[in-house]
């Protein structure tokens, strides 16, 4: 059973940071691309950033670049995203979802296994 366990969210002050953790588990993780994705109150899901757990390629929405960075450790089947100089806009549900493949995938509707979610809150 593929299952992915989001960890690490919480409330923050702007400008502060986090790091949120996504455990996979169930799958082969080096055949896999994961992606993370935000959803904020009253918005669509945003794709934020993904990683190819094969070579380690990284994509980054515009709003997130310089800010966020995407790492995996294929040995413990963990995916990070960093999250510095937050901004009250990043406040939202953030999810982590996994697809088998070696590509990057940005479409949301690509990935095929998805976590519940953790929740970011940035003050101001």
């Amino acid at each position: 059973e593929v299952q992915l366990v989001e960890s690490g969210g919480g409330l923050v002050q702007a400008g502060g940071s986090l790091r949120l953790s996504c455990e996979v588990s169930g799958v082969t993780f080096e055949d896999y691309t994961i992606g993370w994705y935000r959803r904020a109150p009253g918005k669509a899901r945003e794709g934020v950033s993904c990683i190819t757990n094969g070579d380690g390629s990284a994509y980054y929405a515009d709003s997130v670049k310089a800010r966020f960075t995407i790492s995996s450790d294929n040995a413990k089947k963990m995916v990070y995203l960093q999250m510095n100089s937050l901004k009250p806009e990043d406040t939202a549900i953030y999810y982590c979802a996994a697809v088998y493949t070696t590509d990057i995938v940005w479409t949301a509707t690509g990935y095929t296994y998805w976590g519940q979610g953790t929740q970011v809150t940035v003050s101001s």
